[in-house]
C-alpha cells in the first residue's frame, strides 16, 4: 500500500491578520494596541474588543510571556500531525498582557511548569508562513 502524504493545514493571511503573519516573517510578534483606550489584544481583529474603536496600531510584543498552562500531546488530532506527536500545546501570558496558545519548540516536556518564563521563536514552515511558538528561557 502505498504512504499518502497528508499536508497539515496552514494558516491563510486576511485583512485583519496580514500584519500579523507579516510580523512573524521577520521575527516579531505584533499585537494591536488601541490608541483609544490602550487595550492589547491578541488575536488581530478589525475592531478593539474592549472599547470598539478601529483605531487599532500594530506594534512589536517583547516576544516575552509565561506558562500558564500546557498539555503534552501524545494522540494525533489527525494523520498529517502523526510524526508530531508527542509535542506540547502552551497557554502563553505574554509580558503585553494578552493569552495566546502556541506550542512548545522541542520535546523537553521535563522543564515544562506553571509559571515558567518562556521566549519567542519563530518557525518558518514555507517562504509565507512562520509560526509563532516558544522556548522555555533557563533562569
Amino acid at each position: 500500500m502505498n504512504d499518502l502524504i497528508i499536508q497539515k493545514p496552514l494558516p491563510i493571511a486576511d485583512g485583519d491578520s496580514q500584519a500579523f503573519w507579516d510580523g512573524l516573517k521577520i521575527g516579531q510578534l505584533l499585537l494591536q494596541h488601541c490608541a483609544d483606550c490602550g487595550h492589547v489584544q491578541y488575536y488581530q481583529q478589525r475592531i478593539c474588543r474592549q472599547c470598539q474603536s478601529e483605531n487599532l496600531q500594530h506594534k512589536a510584543a517583547s516576544g516575552r510571556g509565561t506558562v500558564h498552562s500546557y498539555s503534552v500531546v501524545y494522540r494525533a488530532p489527525g494523520p498529517a500531525f502523526k510524526q508530531d506527536v508527542p509535542y506540547a500545546v502552551l497557554l502563553i501570558d505574554l509580558e503585553e498582557g494578552p493569552r495566546m496558545i502556541s506550542s512548545l519548540v522541542g520535546k523537553d516536556f521535563d522543564v515544562l511548569d506553571f509559571d515558567v518564563p518562556v521566549q519567542l521563536e519563530t518557525i518558518k514552515i514555507t517562504d509565507d508562513v512562520y509560526l509563532p511558538c516558544f522556548h522555555v528561557v533557563n533562569k
